[in-house]
C-alpha cells in the first residue's frame, strides 16, 4: 500500500531589504531557520524575493526611470552565486525544501536579467530552475524565459513539488504540464502589488485566489499562494520622491499569502496586511480520492483529441560547435 506524508508548509509573507541582495539573503535565511524550527518541511518565498520586485516600470515612463534599472540589475543575483549557495546550504542543514523567487543575472550579458525561481531539495540540490515569461511592463525589465524549468520533483519530505511564477499561473498549458507530472504541491509566487492604473487597478487578491483555487481543483493538488509584503522602505525607494508614484503605490492592492486544498477550499493561515510566516498542513493522501471526480491527466483526459508537446530546453544566445 502506498501512502503519502503530511507536509507542513511555511509561506513567507515578507518584505525584502529592498534592492540589497546581501541583506535580503540574511533576512530570509533567518526566516528559514524560524520556519524550520517550527517543523516546516517546505518553505516558500515570493516572486523576485531577491532583491525585491521591480515596481518602477509601473510608476513612470522609461525616460523618467533613469538609474533604476541599472541598480536593479546590480542587485540581481547569479544562479550559481553566493546567495543561492547560502540557501542550498541552509536547506541541507535544516533538511527542508525551499522554493525561492529571485531576479537572475546572466553570465552571457552584463545587463540581461530573468525573473527566476529555484526549488532546492533537502540535500541542498537544485531540483528545478525556472525562468518566467514576463508580461505587461515587466518586459521592460526581464528577458523572456524558457521551458527548461517546467519540472515537478519528488522530494523526501514534501511530496512532488512544482512551481510557477505570477502570471504563468494563468497559462493553462504551463499549469497542465505540471499536473501531468503527478504534482501534489503547486507553488504560486507573486509580487506584493502589481499596479496597472493610478487608482483601482489590478485586484490581485481576487485574481490570485481564483487562479490558486482553480489549479487546486483542476489538478486535485495543494496550492501555496505566496506574495511578498509591501513595506514603507520599498514604497519610498520605488517612488523615489515622486508624489504621483507614491500615491499609485498607496492605492495598489497588497497581495495575500494563503493556501488551498484539492477541493479548492482555503485552509491554514492567511496573511495580507502584516508581515510574517503563514503555515498550513497538507495531507497528500487527500490528493487521491478527488481524482475519482476529474482526473484531467488520467481518465478524464481525451488523449484521442488533444496532444500537448513541451519543449524543455535552456535557451542560450549561441550554440558552440567544435570542429
Amino acid at each position: 500500500m502506498t501512502s503519502f506524508p503530511t507536509v507542513k508548509v511555511a509561506a513567507c509573507h515578507a518584505a525584502p531589504v529592498y534592492l540589497n541582495a546581501t541583506a535580503t539573503t540574511e533576512k530570509y535565511l533567518k526566516l528559514t531557520d524560524e520556519a524550520a524550527a517550527r517543523s516546516a518541511n517546505l518553505i516558500v518565498f515570493a516572486e523576485s524575493s531577491i532583491p525585491g520586485f521591480p515596481l518602477f516600470p509601473s510608476l513612470g515612463a522609461p525616460v523618467d526611470n533613469e538609474g533604476c534599472w541599472a541598480r536593479f540589475v546590480e542587485q540581481s543575483i547569479y544562479a550559481d552565486g553566493p546567495e543561492i549557495a547560502a540557501f542550498r546550504s541552509k536547506a541541507k542543514e535544516r533538511g527542508v525544501v525551499i522554493s525561492l523567487g529571485f531576479s537572475e543575472r546572466s553570465r552571457r550579458s552584463v545587463a540581461c536579467v530573468w525573473n527566476s525561481n529555484v526549488v532546492i531539495g533537502e540535500e541542498g540540490q537544485i531540483l528545478a530552475h525556472h525562468r518566467l515569461q514576463p508580461t505587461f511592463w515587466e518586459k521592460l525589465v526581464w528577458s523572456p524565459g524558457d521551458g527548461y524549468g517546467l519540472l515537478v520533483n519528488e522530494t523526501q519530505r514534501a511530496g512532488r513539488v512544482g512551481a510557477l511564477i505570477c502570471g504563468e499561473n494563468t497559462n493553462p498549458l504551463a499549469r497542465f504540464s505540471l499536473m501531468a507530472q503527478s504534482e501534489q504541491i503547486h507553488v504560486m509566487c507573486f509580487p506584493p502589488a502589481w499596479p496597472t492604473k493610478r487608482k483601482a487597478g489590478y485586484k490581485n487578491i481576487t485574481a490570485n485566489a481564483v487562479r490558486a483555487a482553480g489549479h487546486a481543483f483542476e489538478g486535485k493538488c495543494f496550492v501555496v499562494l505566496c506574495a511578498a509584503f509591501l513595506d514603507e522602505e520599498t514604497k519610498a525607494l520605488s517612488a523615489a520622491g515622486d508624489s504621483l508614484a507614491r500615491d499609485t503605490l498607496e492605492n495598489a492592492f497588497q497581495a495575500q499569502t494563503c493556501f488551498f486544498g484539492p477541493d479548492a477550499a482555503q485552509l491554514g493561515d492567511e496573511l495580507c496586511q502584516e508581515e510574517g510566516i503563514a503555515y498550513a498542513d497538507f495531507d497528500l493522501n487527500k490528493c487521491v480520492e478527488p481524482k475519482m471526480l476529474h482526473d484531467v491527466v488520467g481518465g478524464y483526459q481525451r488523449y484521442d483529441v488533444f496532444d500537448l508537446k513541451v519543449t524543455r530546453k535552456r535557451d542560450e544566445p549561441v550554440e558552440w560547435k567544435d570542429v
